[in-house]
């Protein structure tokens, strides 16, 4: 009967605990549930009253940790008939093969399916709970995806790069560097104030020292027993402190009044020390702006010199330059090529490649354009170095970079080694060369170059070239055979010489149709119209008739432009800011007529090409231009006649408008005869009286020579020059006197059309009276002056804007 009374009570109690049940299902909703976490501990002897049983129905006095754990055993028992275990073992009490026979309940008939429901409801609610986490999880995963997907690479040179991790250690390395220059000399002290001081130690009589530090800072001993007070902010006083002061006087006087006030005796007065401190941190903060000024300065000529040479630190590294092939090779010169290509060819005969040239002649001739292509033609390298790049402030920098060239040399040979404006460092070492003394950095240079030239051997097939506008000032020693065998010199180009350049320079421009169907002619043409032109002048023209053509609009290159060309060239560009009044006018107008009729009539005179009295260059109000040929002699009537022609513009004013009107317009034709009168005398030995001599010309003059004459050989020259002078002058004027009806014909027509081709002289003047004159330039004019059109040579209407 008490069996069955307790099978009774329990089995109420599993039925009266549905809400345990219940609360079961919500600990696998809730991870976090106590009661899921609680240990469950079976009571093996429950006390079970059956008055109780009765009185209290589904509540009897079985303990309701059993209760639950039968419950629990019960849900588990039937998960493993369906379920494997883990399910179970995870989220269950052990399962009933682990539990003892006492704690296995038997359920009563009638109630077999009662347990199975809600452990369905049960499994229902885990089934849920977990697709809602794997769905919530798997939600998660692709938003972060996709989150990283949407994140753009950090771009080159961001936070990642090296420039801003050099940025951000620049601002810390500013940031610790304020710090620690705050903090230096009070590490490991706090900073008061006075009153804090008077109160907190003065008062209380914690003060063992006052150390004042630099005159600014006072530092704060305290007793080393002073222990158990307290800082009225809570801090501990077994640490420093300082404060700081205005002045020592004013601090010593408020330490004195507070002790007084204490009634401290001055015998026991607080001592007070001076120290003056040196911090090491703030020593190298105060030399910092200066390491960084050097360093910036040292990184900014790295920068500027681009590696060439290393910059102002490395002076003694050469410059050379490396160039390509060009053109316009010189039959001179090209016996090195042939000499670099074929040395075996040469040297089987016994000779020696020659060590070096010099080239020599007028600026814009081509010299450095020859070297190059010198080199570019024996397909051998070509070190390029000016000689200024030698000459440096610092003492010893020009020999070295010279050692070190030729040490690049070596390393390159067969190499050619180009050396411009060589008079930089090679100027004569007398007292000629101006370098004033033994111990001049320059000649230290040439010196080491001279070594170097005799340094090297035969064998290594180096040749050096090098240019110069001054050979005449070149040390004698440097233009020795050995060093430079060969003195090679580029003189302007002839009328053949300067057709070629013309066509080299035409390629690139647009030409109009007409010049375009004969390149050639046009290009003869203008060599004849450009005597004395060096390279450099051709390339002007050129330049200067595209950027006329393109400035006034065309659409090619025309014969206009070309002709506008060279008289800028040669005169300057027109001044039609400049008006002259009319009487000005006038004058010009006769001044030009006269020259151009001299011209006319001297048989030895260049043949003339245009006339104009428009203000051109710098101080030009008119200009006579002529052709002169390439000539390379000048015989004494041809010297006389050309004198004649200058003089024509001072004689034409002369006659037309008396001598008190003569004006300063003829002072460059004064200067350019008495030039010309003086060679004749001083160094053409073209004068009777001063006999074959000559005296150095204007060489000594800017050499710093004497005058290599006596006194008297002076007065001589004086008076034959002036006599010269006069005796042109006569003759000028009687020639002018003759064709005074010309001069004005000319003057009248000049003032009506300002400027006045070959082709009016001829109409006005007709063809000049000399027959069986054989100059070419004139042959070249007859034969081709009447092809040329007339807007050839524009007038002032004709011109636009330039």
């Amino acid at each position: 009967m008490l069996s069955r009374s307790i099978r009774v009570a329990r089995l109420s109690a599993i039925l009266s605990n549905r809400t345990v049940a219940h609360q079961s299902l919500r600990s696998y909703r809730v991870p976090t549930d106590k009661r899921n976490d609680r240990k469950i501990t079976p009571n093996k002897d429950p006390v079970v009253s059956k008055g109780k049983a009765k009185a209290e129905g589904s509540q009897g006095k079985v303990d309701s940790t059993e209760t639950e754990k039968n419950a629990s055993t019960l849900n588990a028992k039937e998960t493993d008939s369906q379920n494997p275990a883990p399910s179970a073992s995870k989220d269950s009490t052990p399962s009933p093969d682990n539990s003892s026979e006492k704690d296995k309940v038997e359920i009563p008939k009638g109630l077999e399916g009662f347990f199975r429901q809600y452990h369905n409801e049960i499994m229902q609610e885990k089934d849920k709970l977990r697709n809602s986490q794997s769905d919530q999880s798997k939600k998660t995963d692709s938003d972060e995806h996709k989150q990283d997907n949407k994140t753009p690479p950090p771009p080159p040179g961001g936070n990642n790069g090296p420039g801003s991790n050099t940025i951000m250690m620049w601002i810390g390395g500013l940031i610790a560097a304020h710090y620690l220059l705050n903090s230096s000399g009070v590490s490991g002290s706090r900073e008061i104030t006075w009153q804090e001081f008077r109160t907190a130690f003065l008062d209380k009589g914690l003060v063992d020292k006052l150390i004042v530090v630099n005159g600014h800072k006072v530092r704060v001993k305290l007793h080393s027993n002073a222990t158990g007070t307290m800082y009225p902010s809570g801090v501990n006083i077994s640490g420093d402190y300082y404060f700081s002061i205005g002045s020592m006087e004013a601090f010593e006087r408020k330490l004195d009044e507070a002790q007084q006030e204490l009634g401290i005796p001055s015998h026991e007065r607080i001592p007070v020390a001076y120290h003056d401190e040196v911090s090491t941190i703030r020593m190298i903060l105060e030399f910092a702006p200066t390491i960084a000024t050097i360093g910036f300065l040292y990184w900014l000529s790295r920068r500027s010199s681009g590696g060439g040479g290393g910059g102002i630190f490395s002076f003694g590294k050469s410059r050379a330059k490396l160039f390509d092939k060009d053109s316009q090779v010189k039959e001179e010169v090209m016996e090195f090529v042939k000499f670099l290509k074929e040395p075996a060819k040469y040297e089987k005969l016994g000779a020696k490649i020659p060590r070096g040239a010099i080239l020599s002649g007028p600026p814009g001739t081509g010299k450095t354009l020859l070297a190059k292509a010198t080199a570019g033609e024996a397909s051998v390298p070509f070190l390029s170095v000016s000689g200024s790049e030698f000459v440096e402030m610092f003492v010893g920098v020009g020999s070295s970079r010279v050692r070190d060239l030729f040490a690049s040399a070596r390393k390159s040979a067969p190499c050619i080694i180009f050396v411009d404006e060589i008079d930089a460092i090679g100027k004569s070492r007398a007292q000629g060369g101006k370098f004033g003394g033994g111990n001049d950095e320059r000649e230290s240079t040439l010196n080491q170059l001279l070594v170097e030239m005799d340094g090297f051997s035969s064998q290594e097939h180096i040749v050096v070239l090098a240019g110069t506008n001054r050979p005449d000032v070149l040390d004698p020693a440097l233009l020795r055979p050995g060093r430079f065998d060969r003195h090679i010199t580029i003189d302007r180009p002839d009328v053949s010489g300067r057709k070629g350049i013309f066509h080299v320079h035409l390629a690139p421009l647009k030409l109009s149709e007409d010049l375009a169907k004969d390149v050639d002619a046009l290009a003869h043409k203008l060599a004849v119209l450009t005597p004395g032109f060096s390279g450099a002048d051709v390339a002007n023209v050129c330049n200067e008739a595209a950027l006329r053509a393109a400035r006034r609009g065309a659409e090619s290159v025309g014969n206009i432009d070309f002709d506008t060309a060279i008289e800028r060239v040669i005169v300057g560009l027109e001044k039609k800011s400049k008006v002259l009044s009319p009487e000005e006018k006038k004058t010009v107008s006769y001044h030009e007529a006269g020259h151009a009729v001299c011209g006319w009539f001297l048989e030895h005179a260049d043949p003339i090409l245009k006339v104009s009295i428009i203000p051109r260059g710098a101080g030009a109000l008119g200009y006579a231009q002529y052709l002169p040929p390439d000539r390379y002699l000048l015989s004494t009537p041809q010297m006389a006649d050309r004198i004649c022609m200058t003089l024509g513009g001072r004689v034409s004013e002369e006659i037309f408008f008396g001598v008190e009107n003569i004006t300063t317009g003829a002072q460059d034709d004064l200067q350019k005869i008495t030039r010309m009168a003086f060679e004749a005398c001083a160094n053409y030995g073209m004068n009777d009286v001063i006999g074959p001599v000559s005296y150095g010309g204007d060489r000594g003059a800017r050499e710093g020579w004497t005058k290599p004459f006596s006194e008297k050989t002076a007065e001589m020259l004086d008076f034959e020059v002036r006599k010269m002078i006069t005796t042109m002058y006569e003759r000028t004027r009687t020639l002018l006197t003759e064709h005074r009806e010309d001069v004005e014909k000319v003057a009248q027509r000049l003032l009506e059309k300002e400027v006045l081709t070959r082709e009016d002289m001829i109409e006005m003047l007709g063809k000049r009276p000399f027959v069986g004159k054989s100059d070419d330039m004139d042959k070249w004019l007859d034969e081709h002056g009447s092809e040329r059109p007339k807007e050839a040579f524009p007038t002032p209407g004709s011109l636009v804007n330039q």
